[in-house]
């Protein structure tokens, strides 16, 4: 079973990573490394965020999907049924991953 806990760091973590280098490639728009890093991290966080609504609820709104969220029925209330879902259970941001 995947760690809510561990998995919301990550995201956390990589998310503080885009931002970063989105800022510095403001000012540096042509420093290769940075694009290149910037685009493991984009790739990585979209990783995350996904396998974060599969398991458990969608983050953003770019993760929300009928067919795939909450795979492991721990948080809907609508088990076993397709819906839509932006929030079954209770949110990280409200001591769901805690």
């Amino acid at each position: 079973m995947i760690d809510q806990k561990n998995l919301l760091s990550q995201i956390t973590e990589i998310s503080f990573t885009v931002n970063d280098l989105n800022l510095y490639l403001d000012t540096h728009p042509l420093d290769e490394n940075a694009l290149n890093a910037f685009k493991d991290a984009m790739t990585q966080r979209k990783q995350l965020l996904q396998t974060y609504a599969d398991n458990f609820e969608p983050l953003t709104m770019n993760c929300i999907c009928p067919d795939t969220n909450n795979k492991t029925k721990t948080q809907t209330k609508y088990p076993d049924q397709r819906h839509f879902t932006w929030c079954d259970g209770p949110l990280p941001w409200e001591g769901g991953a805690f």
